[in-house]
Protein backbone atom coordinates (compact mmCIF):
# COMPACT_ATOMS: atom_id res chain seq x y z
CA UNK A 1 0.00 0.00 0.00
CA UNK A 2 1.66 3.70 -0.59
CA UNK A 3 1.47 6.55 1.68
CA UNK A 4 -0.79 9.65 0.72
CA UNK A 5 0.93 11.70 -1.43
CA UNK A 6 4.11 9.87 -1.79
CA UNK A 7 5.62 12.44 1.25
CA UNK A 8 8.95 12.52 2.45
CA UNK A 9 9.18 10.52 5.17
CA UNK A 10 9.23 13.32 7.89
CA UNK A 11 5.55 14.40 7.05
CA UNK A 12 4.70 10.35 7.19
CA UNK A 13 5.09 9.65 10.98
CA UNK A 14 2.18 8.75 13.30
CA UNK A 15 3.27 10.37 16.12
CA UNK A 16 3.39 13.93 14.53
CA UNK A 17 0.74 13.86 11.84
CA UNK A 18 -2.64 15.99 12.35
CA UNK A 19 -4.33 13.61 9.49
CA UNK A 20 -4.68 10.09 9.61
CA UNK A 21 -5.67 8.35 6.32
CA UNK A 22 -7.84 4.87 6.74
CA UNK A 23 -8.05 2.77 3.79
CA UNK A 24 -10.71 -0.10 4.17
CA UNK A 25 -10.60 -2.13 0.92
CA UNK A 26 -14.40 -3.74 1.35
CA UNK A 27 -16.47 -5.14 -1.06
CA UNK A 28 -18.61 -7.89 0.43
CA UNK A 29 -22.22 -6.12 -0.44
CA UNK A 30 -21.54 -4.50 -3.58
CA UNK A 31 -24.08 -5.29 -5.92
CA UNK A 32 -23.81 -4.40 -9.56
CA UNK A 33 -19.62 -3.94 -10.73
CA UNK A 34 -17.22 -5.44 -8.12
CA UNK A 35 -14.18 -3.50 -7.29
CA UNK A 36 -14.21 -1.53 -4.74
CA UNK A 37 -12.05 -3.24 -2.28
CA UNK A 38 -9.35 -2.17 -5.21
CA UNK A 39 -10.17 1.46 -4.69
CA UNK A 40 -8.30 2.83 -1.90
CA UNK A 41 -4.73 1.38 -3.56
CA UNK A 42 -5.59 3.08 -6.47
CA UNK A 43 -6.53 6.28 -5.03
CA UNK A 44 -3.04 5.76 -2.98
CA UNK A 45 -1.37 4.82 -6.44
CA UNK A 46 -2.69 8.45 -7.71
CA UNK A 47 -1.87 10.65 -5.36
CA UNK A 48 2.00 9.87 -5.84
CA UNK A 49 1.22 12.23 -9.17
CA UNK A 50 -0.06 15.11 -7.05
CA UNK A 51 1.45 18.64 -6.89
CA UNK A 52 1.18 19.53 -3.01
CA UNK A 53 1.11 23.20 -3.60
CA UNK A 54 -2.62 23.68 -3.94
CA UNK A 55 -3.04 27.07 -5.90
CA UNK A 56 -6.82 28.03 -4.45
CA UNK A 57 -5.50 28.20 -0.70
CA UNK A 58 -1.93 28.88 -1.27
CA UNK A 59 -0.95 26.66 0.69
CA UNK A 60 1.18 22.98 1.30
CA UNK A 61 -0.83 21.33 3.54
CA UNK A 62 1.00 17.95 3.59
CA UNK A 63 3.18 19.74 6.12
CA UNK A 64 0.89 19.02 9.06
CA UNK A 65 1.61 15.84 8.54
CA UNK A 66 -0.31 12.83 6.76
CA UNK A 67 0.04 9.40 8.29
CA UNK A 68 -1.62 6.57 5.82
CA UNK A 69 -2.41 3.23 8.33
CA UNK A 70 -2.26 0.04 7.21
CA UNK A 71 -5.14 -1.16 5.44
CA UNK A 72 -8.07 -2.80 7.95
CA UNK A 73 -8.63 -5.67 5.96
CA UNK A 74 -12.09 -7.96 6.57
CA UNK A 75 -13.43 -10.62 4.67
CA UNK A 76 -15.98 -11.63 6.78
CA UNK A 77 -19.96 -10.36 7.51
CA UNK A 78 -20.00 -6.47 6.76
CA UNK A 79 -21.23 -6.79 10.95
CA UNK A 80 -17.59 -7.60 11.52
CA UNK A 81 -16.22 -5.14 9.31
CA UNK A 82 -18.28 -2.38 10.86
CA UNK A 83 -16.66 -3.18 14.39
CA UNK A 84 -13.16 -3.46 13.06
CA UNK A 85 -13.12 -0.43 11.25
CA UNK A 86 -15.48 1.44 14.49
CA UNK A 87 -12.55 0.15 16.48
CA UNK A 88 -9.61 1.08 14.21
CA UNK A 89 -11.36 4.95 14.19
CA UNK A 90 -11.94 5.18 17.36
CA UNK A 91 -8.17 4.69 18.22
CA UNK A 92 -7.05 7.31 16.02
CA UNK A 93 -10.02 9.96 17.15
CA UNK A 94 -8.54 9.06 20.82
CA UNK A 95 -4.76 10.06 19.40
CA UNK A 96 -6.71 13.69 18.44
CA UNK A 97 -5.87 12.66 14.70
CA UNK A 98 -8.18 14.00 11.86
CA UNK A 99 -9.57 10.80 10.38
CA UNK A 100 -9.72 10.53 6.66
CA UNK A 101 -11.47 7.07 5.88
CA UNK A 102 -10.90 5.12 2.20
CA UNK A 103 -13.31 3.16 0.64
CA UNK A 104 -13.83 0.12 -0.67
CA UNK A 105 -17.94 0.15 -0.71
CA UNK A 106 -20.35 2.44 1.04
CA UNK A 107 -20.65 -0.01 4.19
CA UNK A 108 -17.44 0.89 5.87
CA UNK A 109 -18.74 4.15 6.52
CA UNK A 110 -21.01 2.58 9.21
CA UNK A 111 -18.07 2.37 11.91
CA UNK A 112 -16.01 5.48 10.93
CA UNK A 113 -19.77 7.70 11.86
CA UNK A 114 -20.36 5.51 15.34
CA UNK A 115 -16.81 6.32 16.37
CA UNK A 116 -17.32 10.21 15.15
CA UNK A 117 -20.68 10.44 17.00
CA UNK A 118 -18.76 8.55 20.63
CA UNK A 119 -15.93 11.17 20.46
CA UNK A 120 -17.98 14.68 19.09
CA UNK A 121 -21.22 15.93 20.52
CA UNK A 122 -23.94 17.60 18.41
CA UNK A 123 -22.83 15.81 15.35
CA UNK A 124 -24.75 15.38 12.11
CA UNK A 125 -23.97 13.62 8.79
CA UNK A 126 -23.30 15.25 5.40
CA UNK A 127 -24.30 12.32 2.44
CA UNK A 128 -22.93 13.44 -1.20
CA UNK A 129 -24.39 10.57 -3.12
CA UNK A 130 -26.48 9.22 -5.95
CA UNK A 131 -28.34 6.93 -3.90
CA UNK A 132 -30.29 7.56 -0.31
CA UNK A 133 -28.68 4.28 0.82
CA UNK A 134 -32.48 4.73 3.45
CA UNK A 135 -33.05 0.73 3.16
CA UNK A 136 -33.25 -0.80 7.14
CA UNK A 137 -31.64 -3.87 5.79
CA UNK A 138 -30.69 -5.21 2.30
CA UNK A 139 -29.61 -9.15 1.16
CA UNK A 140 -30.03 -9.86 5.00
CA UNK A 141 -28.13 -7.02 6.52
CA UNK A 142 -28.75 -3.77 8.41
CA UNK A 143 -24.77 -3.20 7.50
CA UNK A 144 -24.84 -3.78 4.03
CA UNK A 145 -23.87 -0.49 1.44
CA UNK A 146 -27.61 0.32 0.56
CA UNK A 147 -28.20 0.81 4.58
CA UNK A 148 -25.75 3.45 5.40
CA UNK A 149 -27.68 6.56 5.83
CA UNK A 150 -30.36 4.10 7.62
CA UNK A 151 -27.45 3.59 10.38
CA UNK A 152 -26.60 7.31 10.70
CA UNK A 153 -29.74 8.74 10.92
CA UNK A 154 -30.41 6.11 13.85
CA UNK A 155 -27.23 7.88 15.15
CA UNK A 156 -27.79 11.54 14.41
CA UNK A 157 -29.03 14.03 11.74
CA UNK A 158 -28.50 13.81 8.48
CA UNK A 159 -28.49 15.88 5.20
CA UNK A 160 -28.55 14.24 1.48
CA UNK A 161 -27.25 16.35 -1.41
CA UNK A 162 -27.30 14.80 -5.44
CA UNK A 163 -29.39 12.22 -4.60
CA UNK A 164 -31.08 10.85 -8.28
CA UNK A 165 -31.78 7.05 -7.26
CA UNK A 166 -33.74 5.43 -4.62
CA UNK A 167 -36.52 2.35 -4.24
CA UNK A 168 -40.11 3.43 -3.54
CA UNK A 169 -39.61 2.06 -0.17
CA UNK A 170 -37.38 4.22 1.35
CA UNK A 171 -39.69 6.84 1.05
CA UNK A 172 -40.94 6.11 4.51
CA UNK A 173 -37.54 6.51 5.83
CA UNK A 174 -36.41 9.92 4.14
CA UNK A 175 -37.40 13.39 5.12
CA UNK A 176 -37.54 14.94 2.02
CA UNK A 177 -36.81 18.47 3.77
CA UNK A 178 -33.51 17.53 4.38
CA UNK A 179 -32.55 15.85 0.92
CA UNK A 180 -31.22 18.46 -1.96
CA UNK A 181 -31.86 16.22 -4.90
CA UNK A 182 -29.93 16.37 -8.09
CA UNK A 183 -32.46 17.71 -10.35
CA UNK A 184 -33.46 20.53 -8.42
CA UNK A 185 -30.15 21.86 -7.80
CA UNK A 186 -27.89 21.71 -11.12
CA UNK A 187 -28.75 24.87 -12.25
CA UNK A 188 -28.41 26.77 -9.20
CA UNK A 189 -26.24 27.35 -6.16
CA UNK A 190 -28.39 28.72 -3.47
CA UNK A 191 -29.10 25.37 -2.30
CA UNK A 192 -26.20 25.39 -0.66
CA UNK A 193 -26.55 27.84 2.65
CA UNK A 194 -30.10 25.81 2.52
CA UNK A 195 -28.43 22.79 2.96
CA UNK A 196 -25.45 23.63 5.73
CA UNK A 197 -28.35 25.34 8.23
CA UNK A 198 -29.55 22.08 8.58
CA UNK A 199 -26.18 20.60 10.00
CA UNK A 200 -25.10 20.73 13.44
CA UNK A 201 -22.48 22.98 14.55
CA UNK A 202 -19.93 19.34 13.77
CA UNK A 203 -20.26 17.70 10.88
CA UNK A 204 -19.33 14.33 9.64
CA UNK A 205 -18.87 13.87 5.54
CA UNK A 206 -19.08 10.91 3.78
CA UNK A 207 -18.62 11.17 0.09
CA UNK A 208 -19.68 8.63 -2.50
CA UNK A 209 -18.34 8.90 -5.54
CA UNK A 210 -21.22 7.77 -7.55
CA UNK A 211 -22.49 11.35 -6.76
CA UNK A 212 -20.21 13.37 -9.04
CA UNK A 213 -21.87 13.06 -12.64
CA UNK A 214 -20.22 9.69 -14.44
CA UNK A 215 -18.78 12.27 -17.10
CA UNK A 216 -16.14 12.95 -14.88
CA UNK A 217 -16.49 10.08 -12.32
CA UNK A 218 -16.89 6.86 -14.22
CA UNK A 219 -15.11 4.19 -12.29
CA UNK A 220 -17.68 3.47 -9.48
CA UNK A 221 -19.70 0.20 -8.98
CA UNK A 222 -23.16 2.16 -9.77
CA UNK A 223 -22.69 5.44 -11.76
CA UNK A 224 -25.71 7.14 -12.42
CA UNK A 225 -26.27 10.17 -14.74
CA UNK A 226 -27.29 13.49 -13.65
CA UNK A 227 -24.60 13.84 -11.26
CA UNK A 228 -22.90 17.12 -9.16
CA UNK A 229 -19.89 18.94 -11.46
CA UNK A 230 -16.17 19.18 -9.49
CA UNK A 231 -16.55 23.22 -9.12
CA UNK A 232 -19.40 23.72 -7.77
CA UNK A 233 -19.18 20.90 -5.53
CA UNK A 234 -15.68 22.36 -4.26
CA UNK A 235 -17.75 25.53 -3.76
CA UNK A 236 -20.28 23.62 -1.57
CA UNK A 237 -17.36 21.89 0.65
CA UNK A 238 -15.84 24.87 1.31
CA UNK A 239 -18.24 26.89 2.62
CA UNK A 240 -19.15 23.98 4.70
CA UNK A 241 -15.70 24.19 6.06
CA UNK A 242 -15.83 27.62 6.53
CA UNK A 243 -19.10 27.76 8.39
CA UNK A 244 -19.58 24.68 10.72
CA UNK A 245 -16.41 22.10 12.08
CA UNK A 246 -15.63 19.67 9.43
CA UNK A 247 -14.85 16.80 12.22
CA UNK A 248 -13.65 13.77 9.59
CA UNK A 249 -15.00 12.44 6.27
CA UNK A 250 -14.80 9.06 4.39
CA UNK A 251 -14.64 9.01 0.40
CA UNK A 252 -15.94 5.57 -0.89
CA UNK A 253 -17.16 3.90 -3.95
CA UNK A 254 -13.96 4.27 -6.23
CA UNK A 255 -14.10 1.27 -8.49
CA UNK A 256 -10.83 1.71 -10.41
CA UNK A 257 -10.66 0.97 -14.20
CA UNK A 258 -6.95 0.36 -14.91
CA UNK A 259 -7.83 1.93 -18.77
CA UNK A 260 -9.18 5.09 -17.04
CA UNK A 261 -7.13 6.63 -14.62
CA UNK A 262 -8.58 10.17 -14.08
CA UNK A 263 -11.70 8.98 -11.83
CA UNK A 264 -8.55 7.60 -9.36
CA UNK A 265 -7.06 11.19 -9.74
CA UNK A 266 -10.52 13.02 -8.79
CA UNK A 267 -10.44 11.01 -5.65
CA UNK A 268 -7.20 11.39 -4.53
CA UNK A 269 -7.42 15.18 -5.35
CA UNK A 270 -10.65 15.56 -3.36
CA UNK A 271 -9.01 14.92 -0.55
CA UNK A 272 -5.91 17.07 -0.82
CA UNK A 273 -8.93 20.05 -1.20
CA UNK A 274 -10.95 18.98 1.49
CA UNK A 275 -7.47 19.12 3.77
CA UNK A 276 -6.59 22.47 2.36
CA UNK A 277 -10.02 24.13 3.15
CA UNK A 278 -9.71 22.95 6.36
CA UNK A 279 -6.32 23.59 7.40
CA UNK A 280 -4.11 25.82 5.45
CA UNK A 281 -4.12 28.37 7.70
CA UNK A 282 -1.80 26.39 9.20
CA UNK A 283 0.76 26.29 6.78
CA UNK A 284 0.51 29.17 5.21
Amino acid sequence: MYNYGDLPKQFTEESTAKVAILPVPYDGTSTWIKGADKGPEALLEASANMELYDIETDSEVYKIGIYTAPAVKVNKSPEAMVEAVRKKAESFLEKEKFLVTLGGEHSISIGVIQAHAKKFSNLSVLQIDAHTDLRSSYEGSKNNHACIMARAKEICPIVQVGIRSMDVGEKENLDPSRVFWAHKIVNSDDWMDKAIDLLTDNVYLTIDLDGFDPSIMPSTGTPEPGGLQWYPTLQFLKKLIERKNLVGFDVVELCPNPKERSSDFLATKLIYKLLSYKFASLVR
